[in-house]
């Protein structure tokens, strides 16, 4: 799947990508729409618990790495540095515009593993406190600790799309933020992150329906934004600067993704595989025991 949906090297067009097909989906027994979500989300299920495994392992190993007492709190910024040969640590990062299913993913595949395991961000417009320092300030701050899954709803990527679309900053400030942005990822990746880059992509029609939605349903209210009509109507310019920070920062190191994300059912299973995947990479186990466990299991038995 990570192949299969990759993009960058070269040009993007996104327009040549159909936000509701569905690469990689195996052939089922069943036809129609209806028995293939059903058994996406059974599927999802599944890779849910793998993941959920997967994550155990990981926090174990950076526990045992770490000895009895360690502290499990944010990284520092030595943390992060190349050659430190910390545990690993996989880090997915969400992309889409507005009603792009980001909550929606991360309540579905994140949710099955263990949240004390868990490290997940959410990045809005930056603080002034934020908005003193360097752009990627905040985001190394909200790095997951070593053993950790850490999730991004939004990202460093916001300070080329919006930021960009919007004139928040002067042009030659977002374009040199690619460069950037490449050498922060490669440093990461370097010290033991695996970065898992997703763009959910969906359709101008779809993201339509999901607006009407959130203005029909009166539990949905808080999700809507006046704003978001004016994102809306500038979908040209966010295309645009989506396929430019797709082509410029899909790096071998930090390769993007886009997955295809009008059908739900079908961006949760393929967001489950690309995680699999990268944990698949890692052959994880748990660690062996430190101590005798023969030597303890008698102790406990003669107390």
């Amino acid at each position: 799947m990570r192949e299969l949906l990759r993009v960058g090297g070269g040009a993007v067009d996104l327009a040549a990508i159909d936000p509701r097909s569905t690469p990689g989906l195996p052939a089922v027994a069943a036809e129609g729409d209806g028995s293939r979500k059903a058994w996406a989300r059974e599927q999802v299920r599944l890779l849910g618990a793998a993941l959920g495994r997967q994550q155990e392992m990981l926090y174990a190993t950076a526990q045992a790495a770490a000895g009895p007492g360690a502290p499990t709190g944010a990284p520092t910024a030595a943390d992060a540095a190349p050659g430190r040969g910390r545990p690993d640590r996989v880090l997915l990062v969400l992309q889409a515009m507005d009603c792009g299913g980001k909550d929606g993913t991360i309540r579905r595949v994140a949710g099955a593993m263990n949240p004390l395991g868990l490290h997940i961000r959410s990045f809005g417009p930056p603080t002034e406190r934020e908005r003193r320092h360097d752009f990627l300030w905040r985001i190394r701050r909200a790095l997951p600790p070593p053993g950790y899954v850490g999730v991004f709803n939004r990202s460093h990527y916001e300070d080329v799309l919006i930021a960009r679309v919007e004139s928040l900053v002067p042009e030659a400030t977002w374009r040199a933020r690619y460069d950037e942005i490449n050498a922060f990822e490669r440093e990461l990746t370097g010290s033991g992150v695996r970065l898992v880059k997703v763009m959910l992509h969906i359709s101008h029609a779809e993201q339509g329906e999901r607006l009407l939605a959130r203005l029909t349903d009166p539990t949905k209210h808080w999700k809507y934004h006046p704003s978001d009509l004016d994102s809306r109507a500038r979908w040209g310019d966010y295309q645009a600067a989506y396929a430019e920070a797709l082509s410029r920062c899909g790096t071998d190191a930090a390769p993007w993704h886009v997955v295809p994300a009008d059908r739900k059912w079908y961006r949760d299973w393929a967001v489950a595989h690309l995680l699999r995947e990268t944990f698949d990479d890692l052959d994880l186990g748990y660690p062996p025991a430190d101590f005798d466990v023969a030597a303890e299991r008698s102790r406990l038995c003669g107390a």
